[in-house]
């Protein structure tokens, strides 16, 4: 039997998989999967992106992929959102995801080759999508496994330097948390503002959890479509984290969206460089590596307490 062997339909495969058999009732068991720790990804520095739904996430990982890319580094960026949009500006399409693909092959992965879900984007950039399962029938955390399952495969890891794992919304369970098994650093985009600091403080306890059992590490915090970033810095400076880079709200970024471009490709006015410069400086310093945090997540209530102006 193959990795991905599956029976015969998606939402049968995830509750298989979860040991949860089709004559169980509704709600019986756990969709939550168990990934097999020995998936590594052995050679390339993997970076995971995190944040509240709609931060910027996709926005930061396709610039910070582009940017690695100019350093001359090979870079395969990894969505891993069901809406697989996190390509779209490196690629300048929607490609199909990984669980489109294998549907399309009865889920028989030996009739698959690298071309039929890996896209080539800006500056040679390999773009994946892994999609998600149908909604209300399984783990995303399970589709993040099978992906990194299929990439080792066709040996599409082996000559790869960075790996950017692009995840979905806030961590609402511990499939969401999948990238945290492969990754290096945990990168977390937040605005200065309640909603994306609060959702930062999450994401920073789900760190914590999964460092106890793999290697990953928090890399810092990128302040995204912010102006100012007073609030953003006091709560890292009270948890052990420290803000690492700083995109402004600007219009340049929303237009180079539009466009269906990363900001490389943007017409060089002077706040793009500024930007460009930023992704550039960023990527380089993730790249040396030579900075961690063991930050403390606050309480909710706590939090609640801290943010704000008296």
């Amino acid at each position: 039997m193959t990795v991905l062997d599956l029976p015969r339909s998606l939402p049968d495969r995830l509750r298989a998989a979860a040991g949860r058999g089709p004559g169980r009732e509704d709600g019986e068991g756990s969709v939550q999967v168990k990934l097999d720790p020995s998936v590594k990804i052995d050679r390339a520095k993997v970076f995971a992106i995190y944040g509240k739904g709609g931060i910027g996430k996709s926005t930061t990982s396709s610039n910070l992929s582009a940017a690695f890319s100019k350093l001359g580094k090979r870079v395969l960026q990894i969505g891993c959102d069901p809406k697989h949009d996190s390509t779209f500006t490196l690629t300048k399409c929607l490609v199909p995801t990984v669980i489109d693909v294998l549907e399309t092959v009865n889920f028989h992965t030996e009739e698959l080759r690298p071309e039929d879900y890996v896209y080539q984007g800006y500056n040679g950039v390999m773009c994946v999508e892994a999609g998600g399962p149908p909604a209300g029938t399984g783990c995303g955390g399970y589709v993040v496994g099978q992906t990194v399952k299929l990439l080792k495969e066709h040996h599409l890891l082996e000559d790869t330097d960075v790996v950017i794992f692009d995840v979905l919304g806030d961590v609402v369970c511990g499939g969401f948390a999948a990238p945290l098994q492969h990754a290096d650093r945990a990168m977390i985009v937040t605005a200065n503002d309640f909603d994306s600091i609060f959702a930062m403080n999450r994401i920073v306890a789900a760190i914590r959890a999964k460092s106890k059992n793999y290697d990953v590490r928090l890399g810092g915090v990128i302040a995204n479509r912010s102006k100012d970033t007073d609030q953003i810095d006091r709560f890292a400076s009270a948890v052990g984290l420290e803000r690492v880079a700083h995109l402004p709200d600007l219009d340049e970024i929303r237009i180079s969206r539009l466009k269906k471009k990363v900001l490389f490709e943007m017409d060089p006015s002077p706040a793009v460089l500024a930007a460009q410069e930023e992704y550039m400086r960023l990527a380089a310093s993730l790249w040396a590596g030579d900075r961690e945090f063991d930050a403390l997540p606050m309480k909710d209530r706590e939090i609640f307490d801290f943010l704000g102006f008296d």
